[in-house]
């Protein structure tokens, strides 16, 4: 599942402890554990406590992940509950066959 020399960096823009953030975390943590294991960056940043993000990253909803690297950038919104698309929305939809 790794890609050498290219490590996925990630961000998840949450708000609070939300049970939409807990389960949006929870399930990122999961998906690249279990496909990227120890070949990627994630990234927490809570809007609450950093409201200048939200305007700088033009985010419209929360929880949103960021695929940063490697490119092409990529977003997801929602609580990533469903792995096939988040696979799909990451490009590792063929790394998971």
């Amino acid at each position: 599942m790794k890609k050498k020399g290219n490590q996925f960096l990630l961000k998840l823009y949450i708000t609070g402890a939300s049970p939409q953030s807990k389960r949006a975390l929870i399930n990122i943590k999961r998906i690249c554990e279990k496909y990227l294991k120890d070949n990627y960056k994630l990234e927490v940043v809570d809007i609450y406590q950093r409201p200048e993000v939200a305007h700088n990253e033009q985010l419209i909803a929360t929880p949103t992940l960021i695929k940063i690297f490697p490119k092409p950038l990529r977003r997801l919104v929602g609580d990533l509950s469903n792995e096939s698309k988040v696979l799909f929305g990451m490009d590792l939809l063929d790394k998971a066959k």
